[in-house]
């Protein structure tokens, strides 16, 4: 297909257990993918240069900055957005019960990258989980809060 000079091609995302298909440049970064042809639009744009992490989607079992990687790179990768955590997990309840959002936009990268945290390592240390919530950034509130949910999900066997 071409689009004004451009080549676009058709791919398949597995996206949230689900098939789904884009019509792609191969430039088209996975978070544009995902908000503006698939509608999943808990991935936000912030920064949309790796920096702030409201982006965050997890890849296999790895957290990643969507707006940092091309549709294309993932096309036989499992895609998990916020929206396919289904609303009730146990980083989603920890996050509600500790108060650690405020405005919102850059909680479903945090919880992204947390649930990424307890799935790959239930028994992090203070040390891991701070360094893991180093990728994110929140202008509204702060990261105790967030650190606290993450805190009461993680095994301290």
């Amino acid at each position: 297909m071409k689009s004004h000079g451009t080549v676009k091609r058709e791919i398949e995302l597995h996206v949230n257990g689900k098939r789904q298909h884009a019509v792609i440049r191969s430039a088209d970064t996975l978070l544009r993918v995902l908000r503006e042809q698939l509608g999943l639009t808990g991935a936000k744009a912030g920064c949309e240069n790796g920096d702030c992490g409201a982006c965050t989607v997890i890849v296999g079992k790895v957290p990643i900055k969507s707006c940092l990687m091309l549709a294309i790179e993932v096309r036989e990768s499992n895609i998990t957005t916020i929206e396919g955590l289904g609303g009730d997990t146990p980083i989603q309840r920890a996050f509600v019960d500790n108060f650690a959002f405020q405005c919102g936009f850059c909680t479903p990268g945090f919880i992204m990258v947390s649930d990424a945290l307890v799935n790959n390592y239930p028994h992090a240390s203070e040390e891991v989980i701070r360094e893991w919530l180093q990728s994110n950034i929140c202008r509204c509130t702060s990261y105790e809060e967030i650190h606290a949910a993450v805190r009461s999900v993680i095994s301290h066997d």
